[in-house]
């Protein structure tokens, strides 16, 4: 049976896409080294959308309106500017109220998007631009360390890691946050106050890395501009101990933390990535594997949620859980040295 893979790995090949929410300008090109701050590409968004009916404002049908509308899809048009003039002794005017592009024209209207901001799309990652995708971004190829979460709200940024969690459990509090940690990347065990939250925000920190956090911090969390990754779920669970390791032992490193929304279908994760000096291209993790004995894993469920543990035998046919059904399970050995019988749909391979 195949198994899902959760990465945590001290040393791989790493390759992420970088796109743009929508067309744009690529301005990256391949085999360009660029910082996690670099910008790639850009393009412009707007904002909002401006309807101008032309046909009620003159008063007539709205075929006759598209003979008297000057514009066409695609014009910039500035503040004020005359789209249709009405016909008679005294025609009426219709101008624009605000600067924008015009997007549709048709049925005596003009439909225009307004308020529009530039958009920045920077590498987050250090590394070689190996692929530009036109219009869209451009693919990074790095080597490093590479921790995946379970949740992010959504931010990417890079910074110096500094570790403020002592154990896998440590709590986090807005006393411990001071000046000195300014532009980091916080190791920080668990978060259970959004006066916490704030504090980060206000010093300001770069990044948050959490074992967990509770439910009800979720909106505040996605109000942070920097980014939150918890490596375990919701709750109060301790970071596992691989996770743990290879951050602590990461300390004062430059990392990056990339927070994005766990997608199933594409498979991407929420992560940390520690990049590494290295004389040779590092092989890229798999992401699948089959459950085999000796796999080390990761309790996707409780009781032993978020534990490490190594599959000691993969039981033949279908095992009968406490639970009363019937499933694939493997007997497996936890990092305290309790052994457990484990469906195999509640395991993932830690590599």
């Amino acid at each position: 049976m195949q198994a899902p893979v959760h990465h945590i790995t001290g040393l791989t090949s790493i390759i992420r896409e970088r796109l743009l929410p929508i067309s744009g300008t690529v301005l990256a090109r391949v085999q360009q080294k660029v910082s996690p701050v670099d910008v790639v590409a850009e393009t412009k968004w707007a904002r909002e959308h401006l309807m101008l009916d032309v046909a009620q404002i003159l008063g007539i049908s709205p075929n006759m309106a598209d003979r008297l509308i000057k514009c066409k899809v695609g014009d910039r048009l500035p503040e004020n500017a005359e789209i249709a003039v009405g016909r008679g002794i005294f025609p009426r005017h219709v101008r624009t109220t605000r600067e924008g592009r015009v997007v549709a024209v048709g049925g005596g209207q003009v439909l225009m998007e307004v308020g529009e901001s530039k958009v920045d799309l920077r590498a987050g990652i250090p590394g070689t631009v190996i692929e530009v995708i036109p219009d869209r971004g451009v693919v990074i190829q790095t080597a490093g360390s590479l921790v995946q979460g379970v949740w992010g709200n959504g931010r990417i940024n890079s910074g110096l890691l500094v570790n403020l969690a002592e154990k896998p459990d440590g709590v986090l509090t807005a006393g411990r946050l001071d000046v000195s940690l300014r532009g980091s990347i916080i190791l920080a065990g668990i978060v259970k106050d959004a006066e916490t939250l704030q504090t980060a925000a206000e010093l300001p920190a770069r990044g948050l890395i959490l074992s967990s956090i509770p439910p009800s911090l979720i909106p505040k969390a996605r109000e942070m501009r920097y980014p939150i990754i918890a490596t375990e779920g919701f709750g109060s669970l301790p970071m596992n101990s691989a996770a743990y390791k290879l951050l602590s032992t990461n300390a004062k490193r430059e990392v990056t933390v990339n927070a994005e929304i766990y997608d199933r279908y594409t498979g991407a994760k929420p992560e940390v990535i520690i990049p590494l000096p290295t004389s040779s291209e590092p092989p890229a993790p798999r992401e699948v594997e089959t459950f085999a004995p000796g796999l080390q894993v990761r309790m996707r469920r409780p009781p032993a949620m978020g534990m490490i543990g190594s599959i000691l035998s993969i039981k033949p046919g279908l095992t009968t859980l406490p639970s009363g059904l019937r499933a694939p399970a493997a007997e497996v050995k936890l990092e305290n040295d309790e052994t457990v019988i484990a469906p195999l749909a509640n395991l993932e391979v830690v590599g």
